[in-house]
């Protein structure tokens, strides 16, 4: 992968490009940006860059040999690190199989990963990935042989939140005493999960979100449709994953608001029934399925929020999304969230997620959430 291919953030090229000229570059590296900003096709195109044979000013070859298996992320001195978790048919081969299917993901993405996907692709929907001290091993094992033609063995690290807490002593190890010429490049969404010891053995390098213009222009080329390119940009926030999805599942888009508009109201009017028929609904979906409604959940109370505020030139809301919102009359939602009530269903709603991440049933934290929403959503403003 190229830096051409990845979208935006030219500063931040630049940059890198300077580290590698100018001979400074550091042995570890956290790339944080949150999903969809673009840090592990940046992490890629700046190992492929160190590694050309024939680099221009700017940018990679992409056409010498070293280049070619860095497209197909078969690079003998390329290591991959990421989350798994072994399938319930599990069979022999399975670590060969399993790679094969992390690069086919990431691949098909061009970079653009998320953990939904590359879960969904290797079928474990209903699994938490880790990544496990036996991960940390084998690569401290891998590194310990000389890099078979690259100028730097390099080792990426993808979601590194997902660090198992017995695999990290190991990490940390080989982070402060690295073989020459290797190099970490770990990739993070969020750094509050990450192990403190480990981001205090980095040096950060934070990817904001993509701008307007760069996202457009990312999104151009395979929508035509430029009405409904700036309506994903205007809902994404800078998340090219999340402007991708909704211009690929306008029907899933759809679902979500349907959704969120039904259980609003039905979670208002306490209507047990309708509420034990939603929560049914929504537990047939994988965990990832249940934790990325309950995220678009957020991002409509934080609509709602800036409304009520008085800031509504800063909302970034569809057309389905605006007529719920902020609709007319009595029908409108956004008057039932406010400063008095926002950071508790805020709260409510992250506990839902961290329970579903760590295996709850689903259908008792949908159920007990829903309660506890219809009592804070009518509750009037102090």
């Amino acid at each position: 992968m190229r830096f051409a291919e990845v979208i935006g953030h030219e500063a931040i090229k630049q940059r890198l490009v300077r580290t590698v000229k100018e001979n400074r570059v550091s042995h570890a590296q956290l790339f944080l940006g949150k999903e969809g900003t673009g840090n592990l096709p940046l992490a890629i195109a700046y190992a492929q860059f160190i590694n050309c044979t024939d680099k221009t000013n700017h940018d990679s070859c992409g056409v010498c040999p070293s280049c070619v298996k860095y497209s197909k992320l078969a690079h003998p001195d390329l290591h991959l690190v990421f989350p798994y978790a072994k399938p319930q048919d599990t069979e022999a081969q399975f670590e060969g199989k399993m790679f094969a299917k992390w690069r086919e993901a990431v691949l098909e993405k061009n970079g653009y990963l998320t953990l939904t996907s590359w879960y969904e692709k290797f079928g474990i929907e209903r699994k938490q990935g880790i990544i496990s001290a036996a991960d940390c091993n084998q690569i401290i094992k891998k590194l310990s042989y000389r890099s078979y033609e690259a100028d730097y063995s390099v080792v990426i690290i993808w979601m590194v939140e997902k660090l198992y807490y017995a695999a990290a002593p190991k990490l940390l190890k080989i982070l402060e005493e690295p073989p020459e010429k290797t190099l970490f490049l770990l990739i993070a969404a969020n750094h509050e999960l990450i192990i403190k010891t480990i981001i205090s053995r980095t040096q950060i390098i934070k990817i904001p979100a993509i701008n307007d213009d760069d996202l457009i222009e990312g999104l151009s080329n395979g929508f035509p449709d430029q009405g409904r390119v700036r309506d994903a940009v205007k809902i994404s926030e800078g998340n090219y994953i999340a402007a991708r999805q909704y211009l690929q599942k306008l029907e899933e888009s759809d679902q979500n608001i349907q959704w969120f508009s039904k259980w609003m109201r039905i979670c208002f009017s306490y209507r047990y029934a309708d509420i034990l028929d939603f929560v049914s609904e929504i537990s047939k979906q994988s965990r990832e399925g249940q934790k990325s409604f309950l995220s678009y959940a957020l991002r409509m109370i934080r609509q709602s929020l800036l409304i009520s505020a008085g800031s509504e030139d800063l909302t970034r809301l569809n057309t389905a999304e605006s007529d719920f919102v902020i609709g007319s009359g009595i029908k409108r939602f956004y008057p039932y969230v406010n400063v008095s009530n926002s950071d508790k269903i805020y709260d409510l709603i992250n506990q839902s997620i961290y329970h579903i991440e760590r295996n709850g049933q689903s259908a008792i934290i949908f159920f007990d959430l829903s309660l506890k929403l219809g009592s804070l959503l009518k509750a009037k403003p102090v």
